[in-house]
């Protein structure tokens, strides 16, 4: 983070991302916000510029395995279950959470994970919240093993892609689930969580 002036405006300007692509985040009083912002395009429009909305802000970060708390996660869900295990101090001797996250129940080898979901069939696209079971020839009700948290077509990959948290889920990758559906069930191969640049080389720069 660096303080400074664009365009004579106090400004915040932060090194992050929620893209997966080499971002900055411009924080200016509110007042100045329209007229920072038009400043920035015109600067960038030589360099071809161009200004997306959350939809697509939406389809970028899950292509990162990115996740959105609340519709990724639920209360139940701890670091690890979503790959984010390494965000966690284990150097410190206590930090608020640290007795619950060392109980064995946090710890299960059976706890939903955050994995990627493919549909065989690539143009199909998951309906979020849809069920994902093992075996699609059981009676009802079935018995699930995760759900779809995400699910988009993906553009840069000209398929479709989902997250989803499934039980043991990290062990799973290689796995096909299945989606049962009113009409039909549909087969998906679970995956890591990130569809693209899964070294973070686009970070580069």
């Amino acid at each position: 983070m660096r303080e400074g002036r664009i365009c004579g405006v106090p400004t915040r300007l932060f090194r992050v991302s929620f893209t997966g692509e080499l971002g900055y985040e411009i924080n200016v009083p509110a007042d100045y916000g329209r007229a920072v912002w038009e400043a920035v395009y015109a600067a960038g429009s030589a360099s071809g510029i161009v200004p997306y909305g959350t939809e697509a802000m939406h389809v970028l970060r899950a292509e990162k395995g990115y996740i959105i708390v609340g519709q990724d996660t639920d209360g139940t869900a701890t670091p690890d279950d979503v790959g984010l295990g390494w965000t966690i101090g284990k150097t410190k001797t206590d930090f608020i959470g640290r007795r619950s996250l060392a109980l064995p129940a946090m710890t299960a080898p059976s706890r939903k994970q955050l994995v990627g979901l493919l549909t065989v069939n690539s143009d199909i696209v998951l309906e979020e919240g849809a069920q994902l079971v093992a075996d699609p020839r059981q009676t009802v009700p079935m018995s699930s093993v995760g759900h779809v948290t995400s699910s988009y077509w993906s553009p840069a990959l000209q398929r479709s892609i989902a997250l989803g948290m499934v039980k043991a889920g990290r062990r799973r990758v290689g796995e096909t689930l299945h989606v049962p559906m009113p009409n039909k069930t549909i087969a998906v191969n679970v995956v890591p969580s990130q569809f693209y640049d899964p070294a973070g080389a686009r970070f580069d720069g």
